[in-house]
């Protein structure tokens, strides 16, 4: 399984050094990080990078680096929540120079793939706060379905938190019946 995967326009890549300044930057960005508690520091943001890079080489699959036209442009793949393990999510996050050309969706498609046609996965979730909009649009040009009946309480947040309720969107691989 090769660690690099192609889009029309974005390499999903391993993580470099290069990689962890604008990471960083874009993980400090408050308007980025709007739907999390609170803008990362550094030295969290550097070991978000190491953590998905560790998991890239060990499993071949994972939180791929983005990059478009030789920039950096965030990240997009596949993980296992640490709340339920048992689950495979599609997530992604972007500076938001990129936000608004699709690369998320285009991304996500690809990392989809993967999970679908090398993996073996049945199904694939992917969550937000109720609030961010955008990611649900982007859960939807995939095709995801949400049933309200899925909405949780994201375990991390305390009670009463802003962010606590989240809404879950799920895909069937194709060919499967839900």
């Amino acid at each position: 399984m090769t660690l690099e995967r192609r889009t029309a326009r974005i390499l999903m890549r391993p993580w470099t050094a290069a990689d962890l300044e604008p990471f960083a930057e874009m993980n400090a960005d408050p308007e980025v990080m709007r739907y999390f508690p609170a803008p990362l520091t550094r030295q969290e943001s550097d070991a978000l990078a190491a953590r998905a890079q560790a998991w890239l080489e060990e499993n071949g699959w994972g939180l791929w680096a983005l990059e478009v036209d030789g920039r950096f442009a965030g990240f997009t793949g596949l993980a296992r929540p640490s709340w339920n393990p048992s689950l495979t999510e599609v997530g992604w996050r972007l500076p938001r120079w990129a936000w608004g050309h699709g690369y998320a969706t285009e991304a996500a498609r690809q990392a989809l793939a993967v999970g679908f046609d090398e993996l073996g996965l049945t199904e694939v979730v992917s969550f937000t706060a109720v609030a961010n909009e955008r990611s649900r649009a982007v859960m939807r040009r995939l095709g995801m379905t949400r049933d309200p009946a899925d909405d949780f309480d994201y375990p991390p947040r305390p009670e009463g938190h802003p962010l606590r309720r989240h809404v879950l969107y799920r895909v069937q691989a194709p060919g499967t019946s839900s």
